[in-house]
């Protein structure tokens, strides 16, 4: 089993982003130091009620500290970007990891978004399917040719191709049948947010193997899941010492409608505990070795991105986290 850490990129309206940054560079020198192997972060414009980072400038600052671990963005909103320069900055930052990069891909779901860039909401899935084959014929073709609905591509060369031969893995969102079995089609691996429940992923995973089986594809080589987690001080309340900024972060999830996965009306925080109980990895230390052994035996994930910090905790209380993984790390070797 790997752990990665899945990056806070969000902040409270009105902090200061300067030592923000300063403190993601720590947490990544942190988790290096406690073992983890990868690094990832979201994508989002326009995301109040919450401040945030765009990914992939924030990657090419962080691969320095980030050597020998994979990185990569966690995940691009595909249909409202253009593929070629999504192509063009992966593979740089190809080059920056040293081979270690990774690319996950979504269709997004917020009108806020695809409405301020001008692109129809009705059409992100026709444009992530196209944008997805612009992306592997710049990596893997010498000349490219491409006539598209939304994109043309004569006879061009992409500026330069990826370190890893024929690009880096791309991972695929989708919390849904639809998306899954279309990740299964067209990506390495599935990646499930934390707002898939335990019996989801194990659900969906299956769904997302056999339909690959189906269109004669060879079993995807690895499945990345991500979860919130906290290694609490082993006083029994580990969740009660994260429930306020868990709280808000979810809270602001479902002010952004019902695509978020919430019901308007939700009582986030009155049903937390139970919302928790079979998504969140939280715990003492040897319960959270627990808790990721059987995610593991339960779903078949091999590679468990944990996102310890939300807005509001602070750093002192998420570095605790990440030294502490890394003795869960040890324990699960």
């Amino acid at each position: 089993m790997k752990l990665g850490l899945f990056m806070n990129t969000q902040w409270r309206q009105g902090a200061d982003l300067g030592p923000e940054l300063e403190n993601l560079i720590e947490q990544v020198r942190v988790a290096k130091a406690s073992g983890l192997a990868s690094v990832m972060v979201g994508q989002h414009f326009l995301s109040s009620p919450v401040q945030m980072f765009q990914a992939m400038p924030l990657l090419a600052r962080l691969a320095a500290e980030a050597q020998g671990m994979r990185l990569g963005p966690g995940l691009l909103l595909l249909p409202l970007l253009n593929p070629v320069i999504v192509a063009e900055e992966t593979a740089t930052l190809d080059w920056l990891t040293d081979g270690n990069a990774i690319i996950g891909l979504g269709l997004g779901y917020r009108p806020e978004e695809f409405d301020s860039i001008g692109v129809p909401m009705k059409e992100r899935v026709s444009r992530f399917v196209e944008g997805v084959e612009v992306i592997r014929k710049l990596w893997r073709d010498d000349v490219v040719e491409h006539k598209g609905r939304y994109h043309t591509l004569s006879k061009v060369q992409a500026s330069l191709k990826p370190k890893q031969p024929g690009g880096p893995p791309i991972w695929m969102a989708g919390d849904s049948e639809a998306p899954v079995a279309r990740a299964a089609k067209l990506a390495d691996a599935w990646m499930p947010s934390p707002m898939v429940s335990e019996e989801g992923v194990k659900k969906l995973g299956a769904l997302f193997r056999e339909t690959r089986a189906a269109a004669g594809l060879a079993p995807a080589k690895e499945f990345p899941i991500i979860r919130e987690c906290h290694v609490g001080s082993g006083t029994g309340k580990a969740l009660d010492e994260v429930r306020e900024p868990l709280s808000f972060k979810y809270e602001a999830y479902a002010s952004w409608g019902s695509a978020s996965g919430f019901v308007p009306g939700d009582r986030i925080r009155a049903d937390f505990d139970k919302f928790a109980a079979n998504r969140f990895i939280i715990g003492a230390q040897n319960e959270v070795v627990e808790q990721i052994g059987h995610y593991g035996e339960r779903t078949g994930t091999d590679h468990i991105l944990v996102r310890v910090q939300w807005p509001g905790l602070d750093q002192k209380a998420a570095v605790r986290t990440l030294e502490r993984l890394g003795r869960v790390v040890e324990q699960l070797r």
